[in-house]
């Protein structure tokens, strides 16, 4: 597989009209999703004064998308793209208003909402899938960056709006906005994106194909190796970032700082994603995974010697910066995928970030409260570190189509 050492430029990648509907659509989605998660945590704790609870709100719409990506991510190459994702924005809109405007138990508002995360892989495989189609070359990393970035800045935009929101009017109107905020996203893909063909893949029971492809794709060492290196870095941070409200309390820093902690991961990651997906070319890119994943990790071992305020807010926005090792390992993820896999791949993909992501933090947490919160976030580094054992050192020779066998591994 030949890289061409050129980069592309965000000039190309918005060039694609299909590209620039994903992204708005995805853009005010993500920040309606983080302001329904807020409203709808500080809902079940005003109601039932629990932070058990209130946890398991904020972790409702991430553990149940295991399911879905499991057992029926062999859609995303089934249906058009164009239904499947306005599907899913509506289905998510749908249930931020049924919260809002319905008195629910608690139990039936979380069983509302882990139903409609059961489907979020597959639309979200479905969008993965079209961007890798219309966007080639170092035009499709960079892309996937910008994407990014759009997720760490709507996930800003949509804490500091739910924070405004539910201080000036409360957990329900708040949920509704963020019902609008779904609606405003289906609607972007509906009049924006033609309505483009699936792949026509295999026929029969789409759970049964589901479970083969997932493991086929997982069967590979390839793909397995490239997707657990995707997943557990991430599921590390994401632990540690759980924990930042917990340490900046047993650290005894200002009141509000908690918040500025948290943002700062986010902030990093936007930087990072930005600096390494534009100005950093393809070839130079791959390179650099590795010393990105031990960037993510290593200023979060910093953390248990009792660092400042100020200085945990630098480490933080360093280690959120690392979270671009991701763009090096985009190219070779998808150049090892058959074609009529790829749906499927990012339906997978997205699976594993979201469940380890709500799992890291229950252990992660455990481990705090045997210990204290710094000394976790510090294990929390080390283990990212060691995931820097998984970032392969050279691009795998493997045809695109996977018509043919893979080639051995080429150092270099």
């Amino acid at each position: 597989m030949t890289v061409i050492d050129r980069g592309a430029t965000y000039r190309e990648v918005f060039a694609e009209p299909r590209f620039r509907v994903l992204f708005f659509a995805r853009t005010a989605a993500i920040a309606a999703e983080s302001l329904r998660i807020f409203a709808l945590s500080v809902l079940v704790f005003d109601r039932t004064g629990s932070a058990l609870l209130s946890a398991l709100a904020f972790a409702a719409g991430f553990l149940p998308q295991l399911v879905g990506g499991l057992l029926l991510g062999a859609l995303t190459d089934r249906i058009r793209p164009r239904p499947l994702i306005v599907g899913g924005y509506l289905a998510g809109g749908a249930a931020a208003l049924l919260v809002a405007v319905v008195d629910l138990p608690v139990a039936a508002q979380l069983t509302i909402i882990a139903v409609v995360a059961c489907g979020t892989p597959i639309f979200s495989g479905a969008a993965g899938r079209l961007v890798s189609e219309v966007l080639s070359g170092d035009a499709y990393v960079l892309g996937r960056s910008v994407l990014n970035i759009a997720s760490s800045g709507a996930q800003l935009i949509g804490l500091a709006a739910g924070g405004v929101a539910v201080a000036a009017l409360g957990a329900g109107p708040a949920l509704l906005i963020a019902a609008g905020g779904h609606v405003l996203a289906a609607v972007i893909v509906r009049l924006g994106l033609p309505d483009l063909e699936g792949v026509p893949g295999e026929k029969g029971s789409a759970v049964r194909a589901s479970v083969t492809g997932a493991g086929e794709l997982l069967g590979d060492p390839v793909i397995r190796r490239l997707l657990l290196v995707h997943w557990l870095p991430s599921a590390c941070v994401a632990g540690a970032e759980a924990l930042l409200v917990a340490y900046a309390t047993a650290r005894g820093f200002p009141s509000g700082s908690a918040g500025v902690l948290m943002a700062a991961l986010p902030v990093g990651m936007l930087l990072g994603d930005l600096i390494v997906g534009r100005w950093v070319r393809p070839a130079a890119r791959e390179r650099l995974s590795r010393p990105l994943v031990l960037l993510a990790g290593g200023p979060l071992i910093l953390l248990v010697t009792g660092i400042p305020v100020g200085v945990t807010l630098a480490v933080l926005v360093l280690s959120g910066a690392g979270a671009a090792y991701q763009l090096g390992l985009q190219r070779p993820l998808l150049d090892a995928t058959p074609e009529s896999r790829r749906g499927q791949l990012f339906a997978l993909l997205s699976t594993g970030l979201m469940t380890l992501q709500g799992l890291s933090p229950v252990g992660l947490g455990a481990i705090a409260q045997l210990s204290t919160p710094g000394t976790a976030v510090a294990l929390a580094g080390a283990a990212t570190l060691l995931c820097v054992l998984l970032v392969p050192r050279a691009r795998s020779e493997r045809p695109v189509s996977g018509a043919a066998p893979p080639s051995p591994p080429r150092r270099g």
